[in-house]
């Protein structure tokens, strides 16, 4: 084959492959839009506008048990689960120290008793010589002073020994709270140390019939939220259930991660069955709007901008109240000047016959799938357009032609 026969070749299988592709195109254009479009009807509904966030379960009360002495765990009474009373001893540290000291402090109060008598003795005696004039007045003043300070050092014995006792008790760590034990840190045969900062040894939740959520919520969000408004979350233990809940605080302490602004909301729920437990995490949904039988458009309706239709300008929506916006829109940035973007209206387009019309819409709350219409020149029964339909490809030529 010559070099003049391939390249005519190839100049008409590119010539072929372009007449091919012009006439899929005006195949295309020449389509109804009920064949090129995915298309809705207009419906009035209700709708319910959600914000939404996730938090962790945790206890009401959540007590972190410690130790204020030293030791070497020596038993355990409790374990992971176990439910215990106030008072319930939990453990024991080694108390062979603690003891002996305590046995000396006892012995030291004998000791300054004893001694205690003596000065007492001793100043009976004086104050009997002194009235018959055999010592002096200093001497008498000196067997006072010796009493006293007797009775001084005796007190300071005893409370030393209190100390030592008091503290030999602390060997045994007993529960402050009746509760579930969550945790345990310690076990048997380990050292506890506590020197400047009390060491935990068990977690004990008070109660797990009642629970809370610690949940982030953004500052966008915040000021549709109020305390007492019920809350609908679901954990992934249980997918296929919801449970409730109440906003019980709303923290004023702010976190600010990466110029994003969060509060912590916090919720409080009931949990009779004990199902939830400590550290789940919630999938919080609070509902802050809701709409009964309103005109609604879906969002993929609002997002939707073809490419090949007619750029003329759509007619105005009508002038109403502006409506609040829809959660999570706002400035784009906190840094530098930022600019809002109009959260209040949006663009369809309606079928009118074999061409799209833009309509501007005045729009309200959205749940996320389907957004109010509170202004606009549309009205139930109308044909918007939702998205394109994928344009199938064609078969294959069953005839090839070999170049080369």
């Amino acid at each position: 084959m010559t070099p003049m026969l391939k390249k005519t070749l190839i100049v008409i299988s590119i010539l072929a492959i372009a007449s091919g592709s012009y006439y899929f195109y005006r195949q295309h254009q020449r389509q109804s839009p009920e064949q090129r479009f995915r298309i809705q009807t207009v419906e009035k509904g209700d709708l319910v506008q959600m914000v939404s966030a996730n938090g962790t379960l945790n206890p009401v009360v959540l007590v972190n048990v410690g130790t204020q002495v030293s030791g070497t765990v020596t038993k355990l009474y409790v374990d992971f689960n176990d439910k215990v009373v106030k008072g319930q001893p939990l453990l024991e540290l080694d108390q062979s120290l603690l003891s002996a000291q305590s046995r000396q402090s006892a012995a030291n109060v004998v000791n300054v008793s004893a001694a205690l008598d003596l000065a007492r003795a001793n100043e009976v005696r004086m104050k009997a010589l002194f009235e018959q004039e055999y010592v002096s007045r200093q001497e008498l003043d000196q067997a006072v002073q010796a009493r006293k300070s007797a009775e001084a050092q005796l007190a300071q014995a005893k409370a030393a020994a209190d100390k030592d006792r008091v503290n030999l008790g602390y060997t045994v760590i007993r529960s402050p709270v009746s509760g579930i034990v969550v945790d345990r840190i310690v076990d048997l045969g380990q050292t506890v140390a506590a020197s400047l900062q009390t060491p935990t040894l068990i977690k004990i939740a008070q109660d797990l019939s009642e629970m809370r959520i610690d949940t982030s919520f953004a500052e966008a969000d915040l000021g549709k939220i109020k305390e007492g408004q019920k809350v609908r979350f679901t954990v992934d233990a249980f997918p296929d259930r919801s449970f409730t809940g109440e906003v019980q605080q709303i923290r004023m302490n702010p976190t600010i991660t990466q110029n994003v602004v969060t509060y912590n909301v916090r919720i409080s729920l009931e949990n009779p069955d004990q199902i939830l437990l400590p550290g789940m995490t919630a999938y919080v949904n609070i509902a802050v709007a809701r709409r009964k039988d309103v005109l609604t458009v879906p969002n993929a309706a609002l997002r939707f901008k073809p490419a090949d239709v007619s750029d003329r300008e759509p007619k105005p929506a009508a002038a109403i109240p502006p409506a609040p916006p829809a959660p999570g829109n706002g400035a784009q940035q906190r840094g530098g000047r930022s600019k809002k973007r109009d959260t209040n209206s949006g663009t369809v387009y309606v079928v009118d016959g074999r061409e799209l019309r833009p309509v501007n819409l005045q729009i309200g709350i959205t749940d996320n799938r389907n957004t109010e219409v509170v202004g606009g020149d549309l009205k139930p029964g109308d044909r918007i357009v939702v998205g394109e339909k994928p344009v199938a490809n064609s078969k294959p030529s069953s005839v090839g032609m070999r170049l080369f």
